[in-house]
Protein backbone atom coordinates (compact mmCIF):
# COMPACT_ATOMS: atom_id res chain seq x y z
CA UNK A 1 0.00 0.00 0.00
CA UNK A 2 1.05 3.61 -0.47
CA UNK A 3 2.02 5.49 2.69
CA UNK A 4 3.83 8.63 3.83
CA UNK A 5 6.23 8.42 6.73
CA UNK A 6 9.65 9.17 8.14
CA UNK A 7 12.72 7.45 9.51
CA UNK A 8 14.53 10.64 10.59
CA UNK A 9 13.06 13.60 12.47
CA UNK A 10 13.89 16.66 10.37
CA UNK A 11 12.75 20.24 9.86
CA UNK A 12 9.88 20.45 7.40
CA UNK A 13 11.95 22.30 4.80
CA UNK A 14 14.17 19.22 4.47
CA UNK A 15 13.10 17.14 1.42
CA UNK A 16 13.38 13.91 3.46
CA UNK A 17 11.30 15.10 6.42
CA UNK A 18 8.38 13.12 4.98
CA UNK A 19 8.78 10.49 2.26
CA UNK A 20 6.57 8.28 0.10
CA UNK A 21 6.74 4.54 0.86
CA UNK A 22 5.24 1.22 -0.20
CA UNK A 23 4.30 -0.76 2.92
CA UNK A 24 2.44 -4.06 3.52
CA UNK A 25 -1.29 -3.94 4.26
CA UNK A 26 -1.74 -4.75 7.98
CA UNK A 27 -3.78 -7.75 9.20
CA UNK A 28 -6.83 -7.36 11.45
CA UNK A 29 -7.31 -8.94 14.87
CA UNK A 30 -9.35 -8.34 18.02
CA UNK A 31 -11.47 -5.17 17.90
CA UNK A 32 -9.55 -3.65 14.98
CA UNK A 33 -11.10 -2.42 11.76
CA UNK A 34 -9.09 -2.24 8.55
CA UNK A 35 -10.08 1.05 6.93
CA UNK A 36 -9.36 2.13 3.39
CA UNK A 37 -8.34 5.74 3.97
CA UNK A 38 -9.96 8.20 1.57
CA UNK A 39 -9.07 11.56 3.20
CA UNK A 40 -6.87 12.79 6.06
CA UNK A 41 -6.54 16.06 7.97
CA UNK A 42 -3.32 17.53 9.35
CA UNK A 43 -3.12 18.78 12.94
CA UNK A 44 -0.50 20.46 15.13
CA UNK A 45 0.16 17.08 16.75
CA UNK A 46 1.54 15.82 13.42
CA UNK A 47 4.13 18.58 13.39
CA UNK A 48 5.01 18.06 17.06
CA UNK A 49 5.63 14.33 16.58
CA UNK A 50 7.70 15.05 13.46
CA UNK A 51 9.77 17.90 14.93
CA UNK A 52 13.58 17.46 14.77
CA UNK A 53 15.18 15.20 17.36
CA UNK A 54 18.12 12.84 17.57
CA UNK A 55 16.35 9.59 16.76
CA UNK A 56 16.20 7.20 13.80
CA UNK A 57 13.29 4.82 13.21
CA UNK A 58 14.24 1.29 12.06
CA UNK A 59 11.07 1.16 9.95
CA UNK A 60 9.08 4.04 8.40
CA UNK A 61 6.87 5.73 10.99
CA UNK A 62 3.50 6.74 9.59
CA UNK A 63 1.92 9.88 11.07
CA UNK A 64 -1.63 11.18 10.75
CA UNK A 65 -4.44 11.33 13.31
CA UNK A 66 -7.58 12.32 11.43
CA UNK A 67 -9.18 10.21 8.72
CA UNK A 68 -12.33 9.27 6.86
CA UNK A 69 -12.71 6.10 4.83
CA UNK A 70 -14.44 2.76 4.37
CA UNK A 71 -14.31 -0.44 6.44
CA UNK A 72 -12.83 -3.25 4.33
CA UNK A 73 -12.20 -5.86 7.07
CA UNK A 74 -13.29 -6.36 10.67
CA UNK A 75 -11.56 -8.17 13.50
CA UNK A 76 -13.20 -11.20 15.16
CA UNK A 77 -14.27 -9.17 18.21
CA UNK A 78 -15.84 -6.25 16.30
CA UNK A 79 -19.55 -5.56 16.86
CA UNK A 80 -20.06 -1.89 15.97
CA UNK A 81 -19.32 -1.81 12.22
CA UNK A 82 -19.72 -3.90 9.08
CA UNK A 83 -17.96 -4.07 5.74
CA UNK A 84 -18.57 -1.02 3.59
CA UNK A 85 -19.42 1.33 6.47
CA UNK A 86 -18.14 4.87 5.97
CA UNK A 87 -16.28 5.92 9.09
CA UNK A 88 -14.29 8.79 10.60
CA UNK A 89 -11.87 8.80 13.51
CA UNK A 90 -8.86 10.52 15.10
CA UNK A 91 -6.87 7.40 15.89
CA UNK A 92 -4.36 6.33 18.49
CA UNK A 93 -1.00 8.12 18.81
CA UNK A 94 0.70 4.90 19.94
CA UNK A 95 -0.05 3.14 16.62
CA UNK A 96 0.62 3.70 12.93
CA UNK A 97 -1.25 6.75 11.67
CA UNK A 98 -3.69 7.51 8.88
CA UNK A 99 -1.24 8.71 6.20
CA UNK A 100 -1.54 5.35 4.49
CA UNK A 101 -3.97 3.72 2.08
CA UNK A 102 -5.07 1.25 4.77
CA UNK A 103 -5.06 1.64 8.55
CA UNK A 104 -5.87 -0.54 11.55
CA UNK A 105 -8.00 1.22 14.13
CA UNK A 106 -9.81 0.04 17.28
CA UNK A 107 -13.55 0.28 16.63
CA UNK A 108 -14.13 1.79 20.08
CA UNK A 109 -12.62 5.12 18.89
CA UNK A 110 -14.36 5.17 15.49
CA UNK A 111 -17.67 6.73 14.46
CA UNK A 112 -20.03 6.35 11.51
CA UNK A 113 -19.33 9.23 9.14
CA UNK A 114 -21.98 11.97 8.86
CA UNK A 115 -24.21 11.04 5.92
CA UNK A 116 -24.37 14.61 4.70
CA UNK A 117 -20.59 15.05 4.32
CA UNK A 118 -17.95 14.04 1.82
CA UNK A 119 -14.87 12.13 2.95
CA UNK A 120 -12.89 15.37 2.83
CA UNK A 121 -15.41 17.27 4.95
CA UNK A 122 -15.64 14.43 7.47
CA UNK A 123 -11.87 14.01 7.82
CA UNK A 124 -11.62 17.56 9.18
CA UNK A 125 -13.75 16.73 12.22
CA UNK A 126 -12.68 13.80 14.44
CA UNK A 127 -9.63 14.99 16.42
CA UNK A 128 -10.95 18.49 16.97
CA UNK A 129 -14.48 17.31 17.77
CA UNK A 130 -13.41 14.71 20.33
CA UNK A 131 -10.98 17.18 21.91
CA UNK A 132 -13.54 19.98 22.10
CA UNK A 133 -16.31 17.68 23.41
CA UNK A 134 -14.10 16.15 26.11
CA UNK A 135 -12.75 19.58 27.11
CA UNK A 136 -16.14 21.28 27.37
CA UNK A 137 -18.35 18.55 28.76
CA UNK A 138 -15.96 16.27 30.65
CA UNK A 139 -12.99 18.39 31.79
CA UNK A 140 -14.75 21.75 32.29
CA UNK A 141 -17.98 19.95 33.28
CA UNK A 142 -20.17 22.41 31.39
CA UNK A 143 -23.80 21.36 31.46
CA UNK A 144 -25.00 19.90 28.17
CA UNK A 145 -28.65 20.85 27.96
CA UNK A 146 -31.70 20.53 25.83
CA UNK A 147 -32.93 23.74 24.22
CA UNK A 148 -35.79 23.98 26.67
CA UNK A 149 -33.38 24.10 29.64
CA UNK A 150 -30.65 26.33 28.24
CA UNK A 151 -31.99 29.59 29.61
CA UNK A 152 -32.28 28.10 33.10
CA UNK A 153 -29.01 26.39 34.02
CA UNK A 154 -26.35 28.41 32.18
CA UNK A 155 -28.08 31.77 32.12
CA UNK A 156 -25.60 34.56 32.81
CA UNK A 157 -22.55 32.30 32.55
CA UNK A 158 -19.77 32.71 30.01
CA UNK A 159 -16.96 30.79 28.30
CA UNK A 160 -13.73 32.28 26.93
CA UNK A 161 -12.09 30.29 24.11
CA UNK A 162 -8.49 31.34 23.46
CA UNK A 163 -7.50 30.49 19.90
CA UNK A 164 -10.98 30.40 18.41
CA UNK A 165 -10.07 30.17 14.72
CA UNK A 166 -7.96 27.00 14.99
CA UNK A 167 -9.29 23.50 14.47
CA UNK A 168 -10.28 22.75 18.07
CA UNK A 169 -11.49 26.28 18.79
CA UNK A 170 -13.67 26.23 15.68
CA UNK A 171 -15.56 23.16 16.92
CA UNK A 172 -15.68 24.32 20.54
CA UNK A 173 -17.36 27.58 19.51
CA UNK A 174 -20.09 25.66 17.67
CA UNK A 175 -20.69 23.14 20.45
CA UNK A 176 -20.79 25.80 23.14
CA UNK A 177 -23.00 28.24 21.25
CA UNK A 178 -25.47 25.56 20.12
CA UNK A 179 -25.63 23.23 23.11
CA UNK A 180 -24.98 25.16 26.33
CA UNK A 181 -26.68 28.55 26.43
CA UNK A 182 -23.40 30.15 27.58
CA UNK A 183 -22.20 33.51 26.32
CA UNK A 184 -19.25 32.50 24.12
CA UNK A 185 -16.25 34.82 23.80
CA UNK A 186 -13.58 33.76 21.29
CA UNK A 187 -10.20 35.26 20.50
CA UNK A 188 -8.94 36.03 16.98
CA UNK A 189 -6.37 38.53 15.76
CA UNK A 190 -7.06 39.12 12.04
CA UNK A 191 -10.15 40.36 10.19
CA UNK A 192 -10.61 37.02 8.42
CA UNK A 193 -10.26 34.96 11.59
CA UNK A 194 -12.55 37.31 13.50
CA UNK A 195 -15.24 36.86 10.86
CA UNK A 196 -14.67 33.08 10.89
CA UNK A 197 -15.36 32.77 14.62
CA UNK A 198 -18.37 35.08 14.42
CA UNK A 199 -19.82 32.94 11.65
CA UNK A 200 -19.32 29.85 13.84
CA UNK A 201 -21.41 31.38 16.64
CA UNK A 202 -19.14 33.40 18.94
CA UNK A 203 -21.13 36.15 20.67
CA UNK A 204 -18.05 38.33 21.18
CA UNK A 205 -14.60 38.38 19.55
CA UNK A 206 -11.51 39.82 21.21
CA UNK A 207 -7.88 40.01 20.07
CA UNK A 208 -5.50 37.62 21.86
CA UNK A 209 -2.55 39.85 20.87
CA UNK A 210 -3.97 42.70 22.92
CA UNK A 211 -4.89 43.15 26.60
CA UNK A 212 -7.45 40.40 27.28
CA UNK A 213 -8.40 41.71 30.71
CA UNK A 214 -9.30 45.15 29.34
CA UNK A 215 -11.16 43.72 26.36
CA UNK A 216 -13.22 41.42 28.57
CA UNK A 217 -14.08 44.34 30.84
CA UNK A 218 -15.12 46.33 27.77
CA UNK A 219 -17.79 43.70 26.98
CA UNK A 220 -18.92 43.63 30.62
CA UNK A 221 -17.44 40.21 31.39
CA UNK A 222 -14.73 41.11 33.88
CA UNK A 223 -14.44 37.48 34.93
CA UNK A 224 -15.66 34.33 33.19
CA UNK A 225 -16.95 30.99 34.49
CA UNK A 226 -14.97 28.83 32.07
CA UNK A 227 -11.83 29.22 29.97
CA UNK A 228 -10.75 26.82 27.23
CA UNK A 229 -7.19 27.57 26.08
CA UNK A 230 -6.34 26.17 22.65
CA UNK A 231 -3.15 28.17 22.29
CA UNK A 232 0.09 28.89 24.20
CA UNK A 233 -0.63 27.80 27.79
CA UNK A 234 2.62 29.30 29.13
CA UNK A 235 1.78 32.74 27.75
CA UNK A 236 -1.86 32.85 28.73
CA UNK A 237 -1.88 31.16 32.14
CA UNK A 238 -1.34 34.36 34.21
CA UNK A 239 -4.10 36.23 32.41
CA UNK A 240 -6.40 33.19 32.63
CA UNK A 241 -5.83 33.12 36.39
CA UNK A 242 -6.85 36.77 36.51
CA UNK A 243 -9.93 36.36 34.30
CA UNK A 244 -11.38 33.19 35.81
CA UNK A 245 -14.20 33.61 38.32
CA UNK A 246 -13.88 32.24 41.85
CA UNK A 247 -14.61 28.48 41.65
CA UNK A 248 -14.33 28.64 37.88
CA UNK A 249 -12.63 26.07 35.65
CA UNK A 250 -9.79 26.32 33.11
CA UNK A 251 -8.86 23.67 30.54
CA UNK A 252 -5.77 23.70 28.29
CA UNK A 253 -4.59 21.45 25.46
CA UNK A 254 -1.11 22.85 24.70
CA UNK A 255 1.77 21.48 26.76
CA UNK A 256 3.92 23.90 28.73
CA UNK A 257 7.65 24.56 28.72
CA UNK A 258 7.66 25.48 32.42
CA UNK A 259 5.63 24.44 35.49
CA UNK A 260 2.09 25.78 35.69
CA UNK A 261 1.77 28.39 38.46
CA UNK A 262 -1.23 26.76 40.14
CA UNK A 263 -0.78 28.96 43.21
CA UNK A 264 -2.35 31.78 41.17
CA UNK A 265 -5.65 29.87 41.40
CA UNK A 266 -5.57 29.06 45.12
CA UNK A 267 -7.49 32.04 46.52
CA UNK A 268 -10.22 31.54 43.92
CA UNK A 269 -10.48 27.78 44.53
CA UNK A 270 -10.37 27.55 40.74
CA UNK A 271 -9.70 24.36 38.80
CA UNK A 272 -7.08 23.76 36.11
CA UNK A 273 -7.34 20.61 34.02
CA UNK A 274 -5.62 19.19 30.95
CA UNK A 275 -7.33 17.65 27.94
CA UNK A 276 -5.62 15.10 25.69
CA UNK A 277 -7.89 13.13 23.40
CA UNK A 278 -5.34 10.29 23.18
CA UNK A 279 -5.57 9.48 26.90
CA UNK A 280 -8.29 6.88 26.49
CA UNK A 281 -6.60 4.94 23.68
CA UNK A 282 -3.09 5.41 25.11
CA UNK A 283 -4.05 3.82 28.43
CA UNK A 284 -6.85 1.55 27.13
CA UNK A 285 -9.18 3.04 29.74
CA UNK A 286 -12.35 1.22 30.72
CA UNK A 287 -14.42 3.99 29.12
CA UNK A 288 -12.51 4.03 25.83
CA UNK A 289 -15.76 3.47 23.90
CA UNK A 290 -16.89 6.96 24.93
CA UNK A 291 -14.98 8.32 21.94
CA UNK A 292 -17.15 6.17 19.67
CA UNK A 293 -20.21 7.67 21.34
CA UNK A 294 -18.84 11.22 20.98
CA UNK A 295 -18.21 10.75 17.26
CA UNK A 296 -21.71 9.31 16.81
CA UNK A 297 -23.14 12.41 18.51
CA UNK A 298 -21.02 14.69 16.34
CA UNK A 299 -22.24 12.94 13.19
CA UNK A 300 -25.85 13.44 14.24
CA UNK A 301 -25.26 17.10 15.08
CA UNK A 302 -23.73 17.59 11.62
CA UNK A 303 -26.55 15.80 9.84
CA UNK A 304 -29.10 17.78 11.87
CA UNK A 305 -27.45 21.05 10.78
CA UNK A 306 -26.33 21.99 14.29
CA UNK A 307 -22.60 22.12 13.55
CA UNK A 308 -20.60 22.21 10.34
CA UNK A 309 -17.27 20.93 9.15
CA UNK A 310 -14.29 23.23 9.61
CA UNK A 311 -12.60 22.12 6.38
CA UNK A 312 -11.05 25.22 4.82
CA UNK A 313 -8.66 23.84 2.19
CA UNK A 314 -8.15 20.55 0.33
CA UNK A 315 -4.92 19.31 -1.21
CA UNK A 316 -4.72 16.30 -3.54
CA UNK A 317 -3.34 13.67 -3.69
CA UNK A 318 -2.17 12.33 -0.33
CA UNK A 319 1.59 12.24 -0.78
CA UNK A 320 4.78 13.41 0.90
CA UNK A 321 5.03 16.67 -1.04
CA UNK A 322 1.51 17.80 -0.10
CA UNK A 323 1.90 16.68 3.50
CA UNK A 324 5.14 18.65 3.79
CA UNK A 325 3.26 21.69 2.48
CA UNK A 326 0.47 21.21 5.05
CA UNK A 327 2.95 20.74 7.92
CA UNK A 328 4.77 23.93 6.92
CA UNK A 329 1.53 25.90 6.86
CA UNK A 330 0.53 24.67 10.31
CA UNK A 331 3.96 25.43 11.74
CA UNK A 332 3.66 28.97 10.38
CA UNK A 333 0.58 29.40 12.59
CA UNK A 334 -1.71 31.05 10.04
CA UNK A 335 -4.17 28.23 9.27
CA UNK A 336 -7.90 28.90 9.65
CA UNK A 337 -9.95 25.77 10.28
CA UNK A 338 -8.48 22.56 8.83
CA UNK A 339 -6.31 21.43 5.89
CA UNK A 340 -7.38 18.11 4.40
CA UNK A 341 -5.67 15.85 1.85
CA UNK A 342 -7.62 13.40 -0.27
CA UNK A 343 -7.05 10.65 -2.80
CA UNK A 344 -4.04 8.53 -3.71
CA UNK A 345 -2.12 8.47 -6.97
Amino acid sequence: MKAVGLTRYLSIDHPESLLDYELPIPEVSGKDLLVRVRAVAVNPVDTKVRKPKDKIEPQPKVLGWDAAGEVVKTGPDCTLFKLGDKVFYAGDITRAGSNAEYQLIDERIVGHMPESLSFEQAAALPLTSVTAWEALFERLEILLQSVSKQSMSNHGRSLLIIGGAGGVGSIAIQLASKLTGLTVVATASRPETSQWVRDLGAHHVIDHRQDLVKQMADIDIAQTDYIFCCNDTDTYFPVMAELIKPQGRICAIVETEKPVALNLLKNKSATFVWELMYTRSMYQTADMIEQHHILERIAKLVDDGQIRTTLNETLSPINAANLRQAHARIEAGAVIGKIVLSGWN
